[in-house]
């Protein structure tokens, strides 16, 4: 594994040092995670665009099928 230093500030190493204590992970899985999550935000705001961008047509549509299905005698 290639190791590299980050420039941060004193406060912010020490914030997530305690941070990564508390959860009883590595600093760098520490690191990784928050990597992580703000990969899952951005993920997440880009479906929050699309669903806004969907024409009204195709809501309403959706919105239709999934009251057949909701509506639907599955035989249970």
């Amino acid at each position: 594994m290639t190791m590299t230093t980050i420039k941060v500030s004193p406060e912010t190493r020490d914030r997530l040092k305690a941070q990564a204590a508390a959860s009883r992970v590595s600093l760098g899985e520490h690191l990784s995670r928050l990597a992580d999550a703000a990969d899952r935000g951005l993920r997440f705001e880009a479906m929050r665009r699309a669903m806004d961008a969907t024409p009204a047509d195709a809501l309403a549509t959706y919105a239709a099928e999934t009251d057949e299905w909701l509506d639907a005698d599955l035989g249970a």
